[in-house]
């Protein structure tokens, strides 16, 4: 196999024009969830919306089962937030009989109980429509114009799908892990950490393969042959999320899949025995309702986008971003 690990990828629209600040603070991050319906006022799980500043997701769900006398697994979210950032999420809770906890015993100083309702459904990974980012770039050194001109093209055509750095974790410790799992058969009794390690080894050889469309400069546009992906009314190309069964693809993108992940067979065939079917994903990210504001040299960037898609392969289209020092977390 290949040295192991390079998550620096290939940006599609050149050079970055410039450096700022990132994540300064955490109202510097701000990160939405938009359902996308409304929970219907009656049914057995207790929707919770909660907004958070620098707290952890699953901590949070660990907080409400506990409040509420229940177990991890009957608690639901759509999604992991960001944990430097300030984010408001839905959470269901299980409770379909007797009284309700007082919600309010969750608020902290970093966490506040918004909106509460009842719903006949568990919330699912992936089941909200979108979020919604408002970021600010600090101290941005790049020419104002030439960042509004890629600003633009960018909501024009969109970015690369790429899964952001965080999903391979601290130093790429997700695909270290992986690795022992995979490749050296370690067995791992954490569940979380075993199915965190096994998705960031998904998420990498997708990412090579967008990675070599976008030298190609073939990543928004089907190569021949090839088989659309349907999001959002749009017909997409699209790369592997590898698991079981044959991978629905054809003409110039298969030919190109089997050779980008020629060198990664150690992880694609026992990824086939993980439980996991193989999935595609977009190759392409488009940006709603973009808008920008600036003040000063800084920038506040307003947008949404879909499930699943990384507001960081935005900035990483324009700047160089400087994160500020923080200590190590526990």
């Amino acid at each position: 196999m290949p040295e192991l690990f390079n998550t620096d990828f290939p940006r599609a629209y050149g050079e970055l024009l410039g450096e700022a600040g990132f994540r300064s603070v955490n109202a510097d991050f701000k990160v939405f969830e938009e359902l996308g319906f409304l929970p219907s006022g009656e049914g057995e799980h207790v929707y919770l919306e909660i907004e958070k500043d620098g707290d952890n997701t699953a901590w949070i769900a660990r907080q409400i089962a506990a409040l509420a006398g229940v177990e991890t697994r009957d608690i639901g979210y759509c999604g992991l937030k960001d944990r430097h950032a300030v984010t408001r999420q839905w959470f269901s809770v299980y409770l379909p009989k007797g009284a309700e906890p007082d919600w309010q015993m969750l608020e902290t100083d970093t966490l506040r109980v918004l909106n509460r309702a009842r719903h006949k459904q568990k919330l699912r990974r992936g089941q909200h429509l979108c979020n919604r980012f408002s970021i600010w770039l600090r101290d941005v050194t790049a020419n104002h114009a030439l960042l509004d001109q890629r600003l633009q093209l960018l909501f024009e055509q969109g970015v690369p799908n790429y899964f952001g750095a965080q999903r391979f974790g601290i130093d790429s410790g997700n695909l270290a892990l992986a690795q022992r799992i995979l490749v050296d058969q370690v067995k791992i009794k954490n569940r979380p950490k075993r199915q965190m390690a096994i998705s960031a080894a998904r998420s990498y050889l997708f990412n090579l393969v967008l990675a070599e469309r976008v030298k190609r400069d073939c990543w928004r546009q089907l190569m021949p042959q090839e088989t659309a992906l349907e999001v959002a009314g749009q017909a997409l190309p699209s790369g592997p999320l590898w698991g079981r069964g044959r991978a629905p693809v054809t003409g110039a993108a298969q030919a190109l899949e089997v050779q980008v992940l020629a060198d990664w067979q150690p992880w694609c065939e026992p990824l086939e025995f993980t439980g996991l079917n193989q999935d595609r994903r977009a190759l392409v990210a488009n940006l709603q309702d973009l808008n920008w504001l600036w003040d000063g040299n800084d920038i506040r960037l307003d947008f949404a986008l879909g499930v699943g898609c990384y507001a960081t392969s935005v900035i990483a289209e324009l700047v160089t971003a400087k994160l500020p020092e923080r200590a190590p977390e526990a």
